[in-house]
């Protein structure tokens, strides 16, 4: 890492980064788009020059501890140099091709000999393939056309699954039923006499919704969810696309002891080069084979390359405990810190995904405030969405975003006197 992080520096003041705002205004509708649309958060800068390690800067020169990973899908730190050179080997003998690279093979070996419940595996490029093309075969093995999702759960962006309205329509969402997280009653409830028309129920591996605490998973709902899907012969979908690999090298419900049928992953699989995947069991194999999905870029060999070893590092690394590691570290100085400037957070969440909320504040008014201050001192995060640790992360990087962090209580407290 070339330098250390300035926390006194103050990030506040853009210049190129709200010039190239005003610029995307012009012709971009919205100025940005999807999740990437922070307008609603000017603290944060929209605008990226370029990232190593756990760290990245603007387009201003203003550096910062990456506590977002490109929301998710850096899980060993911007330019790996052993993910960058295999994808670079593959560049060199073709990406883009009329069929397939031999690394497809090799790549799918390595999920089905990764995951317990892989028997198979389908790529694509984002998680919104993978979570669609599951209920496709889902729907394909079994005749049926409901999916149940739980309340909140974000799916990714397809119009079944969207969290926002604009453009959907009532068809889009009438094979949908809606149950609460961790409670299977409310499965079967939304199920009433309607089990022979359900074809899925997804699950997350743990409920991160944005802008709520995070839950964890109760081992026993996951049990009964399974044995619920058994029972009226629904297929269980472990959406893993945001987890994947963060919580356990290979699925978040393997040290369950849970099975699942079919499982959607993307982020963290390829280290940000774009890539998806699908895996599944035997059962569901014939259905996988007899739907048809594709995309003009979804063979993309340099991206399956870098998926290959991205999965071989994260293994040869214990990358899961380094993370897990990481985020325990920064968790207890974060709660350690808004103890001492007197604020009431929740903390939630796996400590390699946290998630930094403010108690009695449903607008978001302090979350949104201490996301302002932490920029300002280097530290990248969102008011809102959950956070990610990478592999990445030194030392160094550790006390840099954990005095950035103090100082943005600090600074909350300053705008906020104790009443």
């Amino acid at each position: 890492m070339t330098t250390d992080i300035d926390v006194t520096a103050d990030r506040r003041q853009r210049s190129a980064d709200t010039e190239l705002r005003r610029r995307a205004k012009a012709v971009v509708p919205n100025g940005m788009y999807g999740h990437e649309n922070m307008n609603a958060f000017p603290a944060i800068p929209q605008f990226i020059a370029r990232s190593r390690g756990a760290r990245l800067w603007d387009v201003d020169g203003n550096e910062y501890v990456d506590l977002m990973c490109s929301w998710g899908p850096v899980i060993l730190g911007h330019g790996d140099p052993v993910v960058d050179a295999a994808a670079e080997e593959q560049r060199r003998q073709g990406d883009c091709l009329n069929g397939p690279a031999p690394v497809m093979v090799e790549l799918a070996e390595t999920f089905v000999e990764t995951v317990a419940d892989a028997d198979w595996a389908m790529f694509a490029k984002n998680g919104t393939d993978a979570t669609t093309m599951c209920c496709t075969i889902a729907r394909a093995q079994t005749g049926r056309t409901m999916i149940l999702v739980a309340e909140g759960a974000y799916h990714g962006a397809a119009p079944w699954c969207t969290p926002f309205p604009a453009g959907v329509t009532a068809a889009d969402r009438a094979n949908l039923l809606q149950y609460q997280f961790n409670d299977v009653a409310s499965i079967r409830a939304a199920v009433g006499d309607r089990a022979g028309d359900v074809a899925a129920i997804i699950v997350s591996p743990f409920r991160h919704d944005a802008g709520y605490d995070q839950e964890f998973v109760d081992p026993t709902f996951a049990r009964d969810v399974r044995a619920y899907c058994d029972e009226i012969g629904a297929a269980l979908i472990l959406d893993d696309v945001r987890a994947g690999f963060r919580l356990h090298h290979g699925g978040s419900w393997e040290p369950l002891g849970v099975p699942v049928d079919l499982t959607p992953w993307s982020k963290a699989i390829a280290n940000g080069y774009p890539l998806a995947a699908v895996t599944g069991t035997d059962r569901y194999r014939d259905a996988a084979g007899g739907i048809f999905v594709t995309g003009s870029f979804w063979m993309g060999a340099v991206d399956m390359a870098a998926g290959l070893a991205t999965l071989t590092e994260l293994a040869r690394r214990d990358s899961v405990s380094r993370m897990r590691d990481l985020g325990q570290h920064l968790r207890t100085g974060i709660v350690a810190s808004a103890e001492r400037w007197g604020f009431d957070v929740h903390y939630t969440g796996p400590a390699q995904m946290p998630n930094l909320l403010f108690g009695n504040d449903s607008d978001y008014e302090l979350s949104i405030a201490f996301s302002a201050e932490a920029q300002a001192r280097g530290v990248y995060v969102h008011p809102k969405h959950n956070w990610f640790v990478s592999a990445a992360m030194t030392d160094g990087d550790l006390d840099m975003a954990l005095t950035g962090l103090d100082g943005a209580f600090a600074a909350l407290r300053a705008r906020y006197p104790r009443s």
